[in-house]
């Protein structure tokens, strides 16, 4: 008969909680304020022209600052994504659920969101989705203003034209 004291202990559950202050800087400061008020904004690299969103103020390949302020459409194009079984407490849509990277019209980098009214099974690359955002009066400086991104009555985007963005 075996001793469950001698049996290798497989797994274990513990509480855990992690509280952080996060001090956004500039760039990031200006993106959320632009979220309170409906407005997606990136920065543009000097050297090469690619857009950013959110920016972090400094283009990740050149290692220069970013300029101006780059005024963006809620559309988009997913460019991959995954379905989420599993539900999460900071979020308003139930599982399962499509977590993508979304290429907004006029970016250079992917965005990252959740896309919602649309069927797991129907989700795919190159469908064209669009911000839902929450109520007006519910605003804050948070990516929450964004409920999810749903699909639109648009022909889905040519491979060719997000292909470098996987």
């Amino acid at each position: 008969m075996s001793d469950a004291s001698s049996e290798p202990v497989r797994s274990i559950r513990t509480p855990i909680q992690l509280d952080y202050l996060y001090s956004a800087g500039q760039a990031s400061t200006r993106f959320l304020r632009g979220i309170a008020q409906g407005k997606l904004l990136g920065q543009r690299c000097p050297v090469d022209g690619k857009v950013y969103v959110p920016s972090r103020g400094a283009c990740p390949t050149h290692g220069v600052p970013t300029e101006g302020v780059v005024e963006l459409s809620d559309k988009g194009t997913v460019t991959t994504f995954c379905i989420v079984r599993i539900p999460s407490d900071n979020l308003s849509i139930d599982p399962p659920f499509i977590a993508a990277h979304i290429l907004l019209d006029g970016a250079d980098i992917t965005f990252f969101h959740v896309v919602g009214q649309c069927a797991p099974e129907d989700a795919r690359m190159g469908m064209r989705v669009q911000a839902s955002w929450i109520p007006r009066e519910k605003w804050t400086t948070s990516l929450m203003n964004i409920e999810y991104f749903q699909p639109i009555d648009e022909p889905d985007a040519d491979y060719d034209a997000y292909k470098e963005h996987l």
